[in-house]
């Protein structure tokens, strides 16, 4: 594993994080409910051909139906995983206790900065529920970036820490998301040259990137050789929340310089990475 140095002098600022992420699905019944009751999500609204899930009244996911439009399988980048934080060690144990209950786990790992739940929803998006460890425990390299690893997590421990709780309590977000693109130079190019992002992490194809030292709000692969961009089921947009106007008048300023098309929204704007994922940027909260 090796960690670079991060020379990005546009860098987002501390307080940026990840808002919303949205999902094409074909089956809105059974999604709300696994990401109901597996995942731990509250139901905000719900219709025929979509849900918003969240917590404590914050939207955290959009399930957007599409039928059986988006029945093929997902060949191009998209999703890897998206990642829920919770606040506690105690609720990750309630996570686990909540998939081993209803679903099926198909990996953890203690990452050195968080320890991690790895699964797949009904529609094969994967999914991740993980809780950071403190951060002044997070090991740093010697040139200021975090360093991330994949060490064995003691299961046991964290089924020990539940509490019994059906629901994910006040404080869980979206800490990360996870994405397979076609072209990490590309992935690059366009999240920390544009966007702002810094460098954290690289490990054998893939990268690793924050605002703010923290250990990663994005994620991106080429483990399973994507070709293509972005189409049919998983991923369709994703949020990116920065702390004020200014930060994202930044950003708009670097999109402009770079002549990357974007289209303004109530809140924000919106651009499109080479993969074609939408990504929306906003400073406050959603309705």
């Amino acid at each position: 594993m090796t960690t670079p140095s991060n020379t990005n002098t546009n860098a987002l600022p501390r307080g940026t994080h990840i808002g919303r992420t949205a999902l094409r699905v074909t089956d809105v019944e059974e999604m709300t409910e696994f990401y109901r009751d597996v995942v731990g999500l509250s139901v905000r609204h719900r219709s025929e051909t979509g849900s918003v899930l969240g917590v404590a009244g914050t939207p955290l996911l959009v399930l957007d139906g599409a039928g059986d439009a988006l029945e093929r399988q997902r060949s191009g980048a998209g999703l890897y995983h998206n990642a829920f934080r919770v606040p506690s060690r105690e609720a990750l144990g309630d996570s686990l206790a909540r998939i081993r209950d209803g679903w099926r786990l198909s990996g953890a790992s203690d990452h050195l900065v968080s320890e991690a739940l790895y699964f797949r929803d009904p529609e094969g998006n994967g999914v991740e529920m993980y809780r950071d460890f403190p951060r002044d425990e997070w090991p740093i390299a010697d040139d200021g970036t975090v360093r991330i690893g994949t060490e064995p997590l003691d299961l046991a421990s964290i089924e020990a820490a539940a509490t019994g709780a059906d629901r994910a309590p006040t404080g869980t977000d979206v800490g990360h998301v996870h994405l397979e693109v076609t072209s990490l130079e590309a992935f690059r190019e366009f999240y920390v040259d544009v966007l702002g992002f810094e460098v954290q992490t690289t490990v054998p194809d893939a990268c690793f990137v924050s605002a703010g030292g923290y250990h990663h709000h994005l994620g991106a692969n080429t483990w399973h050789d994507r070709t293509t961009p972005v189409e049919g089921r998983g991923l369709s947009w994703f949020e990116i929340v920065v702390p004020d106007r200014d930060a994202l008048d930044a950003v708009r300023e670097r999109i402009a310089a770079r002549g990357v098309a974007a289209t303004e929204t109530d809140d924000g704007l919106a651009v499109t990475d080479a993969d074609g994922i939408e990504v929306r940027l906003r400073t406050t909260a959603p309705n």
